[in-house]
């Protein structure tokens, strides 16, 4: 019987994952190290946890960078590093946000201070990556984006309206960059469900699993579970871009 001959998968020769110092965004970095990829980490604030992920990735070359993204100076003088040491990238992930929880019924405690940052930081932030670092990306092999999104864009449940509909515009913006980007870059969402992560202040592991009860799956989501989705969109869907991939339970049910 005749061997059936699997082409091998596209490798990102480098890669940049924002939000990399812990969360979705570490686990998202280790699994490209683990495949042979070239990872910058990047962080805003906490430089020693972001210099501990690239202690335990596999291989070497990797780098890490602060990126405050909601700061143009800061991706500014980030690209010029990537240029100077890289030359290219072949993978952007934006993962880096931050989200106020505001319940949904408190309109007067949304303040605009509150909206606008989590705006920024969120919808405004990948954005200005994406913009800044398209030079780069165009000289990649293959390249791809991934906007780490959020379930709530589409559920709109989430840990403040400010930060679901920052989503629902990620989610947006991903659209309309596959096909302004095309055909030198894919774009994706991966939209994770609440994460064992702690990303969001005062929630609980607890809170978590009385949620997860109720869905399909019946799963706590994990950072790795976001973070297999996020390296299949830029290794196996070769052929896809513009689309929302839900890492959910089946929550959006």
């Amino acid at each position: 019987m005749a061997s059936i001959e699997v082409p091998a998968l596209p490798i990102p020769k480098v890669a940049l994952v924002t939000g990399a110092s812990s969360g979705i965004g570490k686990a998202i970095a280790a699994r490209l190290a683990a495949m042979g990829s070239t990872v910058i980490v990047g962080y805003n604030s906490r430089r020693t946890m972001a210099e501990d992920v690239i202690a335990g990735l596999q291989g070497s070359g990797h780098l890490t960078l602060r990126i405050a993204i909601d700061d143009p100076a800061s991706i500014a003088e980030a690209v010029r590093t990537v240029e100077e040491r890289y030359g290219r990238l072949d993978a952007l992930v934006n993962c880096g946000g931050a989200t106020t929880p505001v319940p949904a019924n408190d309109l007067d405690g949304l303040t605009d201070e509150i909206f606008d940052r989590t705006v920024t930081i969120n919808l405004r932030g990948p954005f200005a990556m994406v913009r800044a670092f398209r030079p780069l990306l165009e000289r990649g092999s293959q390249a791809a984006i991934v906007n780490i999104s959020s379930i709530a864009a589409r559920t709109g449940l989430g840990s403040s309206l400010a930060y679901l509909a920052a989503k629902a515009g990620v989610d947006a913006l991903t659209i309309a960059l596959a096909k302004v980007l095309a055909p030198r870059i894919r774009v994706f969402s991966v939209s994770p469900a609440g994460v064992d992560t702690d990303f969001v202040p005062g929630r609980s592991r607890e809170q978590l699993v009385k949620t997860a009860e109720r869905l399909p799956l019946a799963h706590v989501t994990t950072p790795d579970d976001v973070a297999r989705a996020a390296v299949a969109c830029i290794t196996n869907l070769t052929s896809a871009t513009g689309i929302v991939v839900p890492v959910d339970e089946g929550r959006h049910l």
